[in-house]
């Protein structure tokens, strides 16, 4: 069941569920504000909490209303697309044989069959930078599990609206988000560095800081130059 107060003109949604810790979410592309709860919290507890993340929540709505955001995509000739952090330009060859997408020399090229939709195109392309984090991922965890000390139980690689990734402490999974196929490698490295760290602590508190600290000492400039890059146009649905 979900419930609303409103704190000094910001709605906050609320979702009691059975979980152990609050998790407080500011979601793009307008800045709302969930709460997810613990069942046994009441209102009044979740909002002296809220209360004492408003600035936080508030630097979070701000930066998400000043990302700049792609221009959408049609899926034709001399389209810009970006593939670790460097852009190609698209070309679409037609052909009576099975679809692809490749890499030449500041092309991206794109092989479909006459008559292809761009819902199809988009599809075929979004596959091909699904295909890039999978294989990019294993690497990093190796290096990077080794280093921590910590050991994921499963990883998923997906399209996300929301986040570029997720850890679920309890059962040790970790979700990446395909779009880190478009920007500089480090930026991927960082958010599983993040995601690998959230499995020692599950919170973003001073004891997570330290860690991120001890284990990649600039994450915070691989967070900064992420969060300054264009992220995709979508279609929110509330």
């Amino acid at each position: 069941m979900e419930t609303r107060f409103n704190l000094g003109g910001i709605v906050v949604s609320v979702v009691l569920k059975d979980i152990k810790n609050v998790h407080l979410s500011v979601y793009p592309p307008s800045g709302s504000v969930r709460i997810s709860a613990p069942k046994r919290m009441s209102i009044d507890t979740i909002r002296v909490y809220a209360i004492s993340r408003l600035d936080w929540i508030k630097r979070q709505q701000r930066k998400l209303r000043e990302q700049e955001r792609e221009t959408p995509r049609e899926y034709i000739d001399r389209e810009s697309h970006y593939v670790w952090g460097r852009r190609y330009l698209l070309t679409v060859r037609e052909a009576d044989e099975s679809p692809s997408v490749s890499l030449k020399p500041r092309r991206m090229l794109l092989k479909v069959r006459h008559g292809t939709s761009e819902k199809k195109r988009e599809a075929l392309i979004g596959e091909w930078y699904r295909a890039q984090i999978k294989a990019a991922v294993p690497p990093l965890l190796k290096r990077w599990e080794t280093l921590i000390g910590v050991k994921a139980e499963r990883v998923f690689v997906q399209r996300m609206k929301t986040k570029w990734g997720s850890c679920n402490h309890e059962s040790r999974t970790i979700r990446v988000n395909t779009e880190l196929a478009k920007k500089p490698a480090e930026c991927l490295e960082y958010i599983v560095v993040h995601e690998l760290v959230h499995l020692l602590e599950a919170t973003h508190n001073a004891r997570f800081i330290a860690l991120m600290d001890r284990y990649m000492p600039r994450w915070k400039s691989y967070r900064e130059k992420l969060n300054r890059l264009p992220v995709r146009q979508e279609t929110w649905n509330y």
